[in-house]
């Protein structure tokens, strides 16, 4: 346990001044300040900024924020929250929706910035925390983001906040809904490929009734609804191919066949009846004297999605000062997902774990079906279901909150207080070609099912009946929260005013995990079979404050800290240094120093450890070492294969801790130019993660301890549950560029840019070890299976606009990396380098008709392919979809209706 920190004088005094105050409470300061104009004194709304509990000017602060309006990701048919934080450059996530193919208990889709995982970035929803992702306890799911209520995302790019929680260490993501609405709007987009699949609908209807100051309340609601076709790996050209991809020598298939191979149980000989002739069937092909599966040839690269959300809000005028508030969201998404047929991986033991076809059986070589002949005794298979269809699985998330707040001016304070209790539900359901392991057995040894062609009519109801349905496994994570923050002016120095605010949170969590063993123990490949069903809770209390000093006119000082208290892993103070310096009106510098803490969450400790198939292909370095059977080993069962991995939870994590700087400037030498460069490091310690899948299997002298075999010698699984890695360094620089052009006759330009270089991107993958470089290069640092942190990343941006009519035009760019380059790649495509990527995506708006604003774009303008990789942690093969689109080019067309 860990025990909590002294805390400086300096601290205390601070502390108990909030004390004095109210306990908790949470600020914003709503005095206005006046400003000249060339016209007359106007005043200048102070307004709340991510990042701070006190109001100010909305200007450059000490702390690095990126905001997208809402008006910007719409032109650009962003249909969804992850597709919004894509233009980021300093997010890079490393779990997309496409990430759910071949994957159980998932985010959906994750937000990441400056890679450092998705259990590093906070995801806020109007300020305020949402429920973590059931199935991935330390995240949001980006799906679940109402978008058609949003007014723009602030994204803090400092870290470790000491306002909103210690655990944004890699950043804070803030998506903030329109505050009131009045009259009714509807919105329908449809976007469509070129190429087949991907196809998405979405349609969203808001409408408001109330003006705050005039009625004295408001209600605002928002319904919106989302869907996309899933996309088939022979859809795309530079999927097609599955496993055999010659282009990045991806020689990369499974020895779980159809027609299926054997090991002959009486005298150790290994084949396919079919292999001498040819193996039959579309994915199936030669190697030596079995056949191999190119099963990434036969799955869907992107899945068919759905989501809708409602927004309901509802606020009252107490009186001139106050105001209560209530509001609910209600957001699911469904993913279905489709892989190629299940696989029965025999073990060549002859017991009853295996997979066995008896000399009786019609089908056994040499009976007059099947070809070839065999000794008479019994065979263990390597045989793949080709006939049940492909393993279709429908991944469903849910969340609800529930929001009442209160916030206005008391006594002189400004304040902002709330209750809201969040819900998040996720369940993993069998929708096809998943069949009862059991049945299957009682089928090969009965004569029944034909392993090496196709079923007869018998055979073929056979399978149908074992076909399994239904939820295996669901979770359920909640929280109950009351905040209260308050601010005010203390005093005034020959600068200006003193901003002081203090606040507080209690929260309490819960998480369960269940498993259905009636179903998930029936097939091996739900991945469930050993996960026994969990949950736990905590509870987390936290105080903080801050301090806004002007030092001297051009010199202003922040100051914050924030004390957490876990139930679980003790107490933490952590606090947070802000300077902003502007000597000249045209130059303003500003750093920021904080130390950050992230307790393990519910899922990490909690998570039920199963066995699943690892992500890649690996040799068994004992009985196939470099791809060559040894004494013992069986081809189709140790060579190339996915084995088991034991994944899970760890009661025995320790907390993550961290240490941010920045250091920027911002300079604007016109009125119309503004660029800023800012300089971010960021130093973690007992990161939690999993060791890389590749890194056991790259030395497995080093991990001899995570290899736990059967009584033969042959791999059961590999260890790969949670624990508390090494440290990870992180540097590097985020740039933006702004010129809003001159008016001309032919329209208003401007131009925009933003961008991250990364330095470095060091990691260790055990404590004390080595530090390993993953910047530009693919490694084990990323992610739980691996990755790749790009040295560059940019977003850029022209627009126009005259009278009614407006275009923009965007660019994605990525630098290229070292790839992949694992077991599965040939010798001469062992240093394969992944290309550079540019996207294009431009769009034209009209609103000259009365109430109508129509838009229509080309996603994807120049229809560029995702560059070619041979990286094989993916299910989707032949590209990275972690990294890359692969729609292509799509056109969308948008119109919005405002009735009243």
């Amino acid at each position: 346990m860990m025990k909590e920190r002294g805390l400086p004088r300096s601290l205390r005094l601070m502390f108990s001044g909030g004390v004095a105050v109210g306990l908790g409470l949470l600020a914003h300061s709503v005095q206005a300040q006046e400003t000249k104009t060339d016209d007359a004194p106007q005043q200048l709304q102070r307004v709340e900024i991510t990042g701070s509990s006190i109001k100010r000017i909305a200007a450059e602060g000490t702390s690095p924020i990126t905001t997208i309006k809402a008006d910007d990701f719409v032109k650009l048919g962003a249909t969804t929250a992850a597709e919004v934080l894509a233009s980021v450059s300093g997010n890079q996530s490393q779990f997309t929706t496409a990430s759910n193919v071949g994957a159980g208990k998932t985010v959906g889709a994750a937000a990441d910035l400056r890679s450092l995982g998705p259990n590093k970035t906070l995801v806020l929803l109007n300020g305020r925390r949402l429920a973590n992702s059931a199935f991935d306890g330390s995240a949001v799911d980006l799906n679940v983001i109402p978008i058609a209520a949003l007014d723009r995302v602030e994204v803090l790019r400092d870290g470790a906040s000491a306002i909103y929680g210690t655990d944004a260490i890699g950043g804070v993501i803030n998506f903030i809904t329109k505050r009131s609405y009045t009259g009714l709007n509807l919105s329908a987009e449809g976007i469509a490929p070129e190429q087949a699949g991907g196809a998405e609908k979405r349609f969203n209807l808001s409408g408001g009734k109330g003006d705050l100051d005039k009625d004295g309340y408001n209600f605002f609601g928002v319904i919106d609804y989302h869907n996309q076709n899933g996309v088939k790996a022979s859809d795309r050209s530079v999927s097609r191919l599955g496993g055999q991809n010659p282009g990045v020598g991806l020689n990369a298939s499974s020895g779980n066949s159809y027609p299926a191979n054997y090991y002959d149980i009486n005298n150790g000989n290994q084949g396919n009846p079919y292999a001498s002739a040819g193996c039959p069937g579309q994915f199936t092909f030669v190697k030596g004297s079995i056949c191999r599966y190119n099963s990434q040839a036969n799955i869907g690269i992107v899945p068919k999605t759905e989501e809708i959300a409602l927004l309901g809000k509802g606020t009252f005028k107490l009186d001139a000062d106050n105001t209560a508030s209530i509001e609910y969201l209600h957001s699911q998404s469904k993913v279905k997902t489709y892989v190629a047929g299940d696989v029965f991986a025999g073990d060549g033991s002859g017991t009853s774990s295996d997979y066995v076809i008896n000399s009786n059986s019609p089908y056994y070589p040499g009976n007059g079906i099947t070809p070839g002949t065999a000794s008479g005794g019994p065979l263990s298979l390597n045989w793949r279901s080709q006939d049940a269809g492909q393993r279709v699985t429908e991944s469903k998330n849910s969340t609800d909150r529930l929001l009442l707040s209160l916030e206005g001016t008391k006594f002189g304070w400004d304040y902002k207080t709330g209750v809201s209790y969040s819900v998040s539900k996720a369940e993993d359901n069998l929708e096809g070609g998943y069949l009862n392991n059991d049945m299957v057995k009682a089928g090969l040894l009965n004569g029944i099912i034909n392993p090496f062609g196709p079923q007869s009519a018998a055979g073929a109801a056979y399978l149908q009946s074992a076909q399994l349905y239904g939820t295996y496994e669901d979770a359920r994570t909640q929280t109950t929260s009351i905040d209260f923050t308050a601010s005010r002016e203390l005093f005034n120095l020959p600068a200006g005013p003193v901003g002081f605010a203090v606040g507080g949170e209690f929260r309490k969590e819960k998480a369960n995990f269940n498993v259905d063993h009636a179903l998930a123990d029936l097939d091996a490949s739900t991945g469930s079979q050993d996960a026994q069903s969990s949950s736990g809770s905590r509870n987390v209390k936290a105080l903080f404050t801050e301090l806004s000093i002007p030092v001297v006119k051009s010199l202003d000082l922040s100051l914050a800290a924030r004390y957490d208290n876990y139930s679980d892993v003790g107490g933490t103070l952590n606090p947070k240094v802000g300077i902003r310096f502007q000597p000249a009106k045209e130059i303003m510098f500003r750093s920021t120093y904080s130390t950050g803490f992230r307790a393990p969450s519910l899922y990490e400790l909690n998570d039920p450890t199963s066995k699943t198939y690892t992500n890649s292909a690996y040799n068994d370095p004992v009985l196939c070492p470099g791809g060559n059977v040894a004494a013992g080993g069986i081809a189709a069962r140790d060579c190339g294969q996915q084995f088991f991995k034991l994944q899970g939870g760890n009661p025995n994590l320790q907390p993550e801790k961290s240490n941010s700087f920045t250091l920027g400037m911002v300079i604007e030498p016109i009125p119309t130019v503004t660029a800023s460069v800012d300089y971010f490091n960021i130093k973690i310690k007992n990161q939690i993660s999993t060791i890389s899948e590749g890194d056991i299997f790259n030395d497995p002298t080093k991990y001899a301890a995570d290899y736990v075999r059967n009584a033969d010698g042959s791999l059961n699984y590999i260890l790969n549950t949670n624990v508390n890695l090494g440290n990870v360094h992180t540097q590097g620089f985020d740039l933006g560029f702004n010129w809003r052009l001159p008016k001309t006759a032919w329209g208003n330009f401007g131009l925009s840019l933003d961008g991250t270089y990364v330095t470095q991107y060091d990691y260790q993958s055990e404590a004390g070890g080595a530090y390993l470089n993953n910047l530009a290069v693919y490694g084990g640092g990323v992610g739980t299976a691996g990755g790749v942190v790009f040295r560059w990343r940019h977003t850029a941006g022209i627009n126009w606009n005259k009278g009614p009519w407006a275009v923009s035009l965007q660019q994605i760019y990525t630098t290229g990396y070292r790839d992949q380059n694992g077991v599965n790649v040939v010798d001469a495509y062992a240093n394969h380098q992944v290309s550079s990527y540019t996207r294009y995506n431009m769009s034209g708006t009209y609103t000259g008709f009365k109430n109508i604003t129509l838009t229509a774009g080309i996603k994807n303008l120049f229809n560029t392919n995702p560059p070619a990789s041979n990286v094989t942690d993916n299910f989707q093969y032949g590209y990275d979809a972690r990294y890359g689109d692969v729609i292509g080019r799509a056109f969308f067309v948008r119109a919005n209706y405002q009735f009243f």
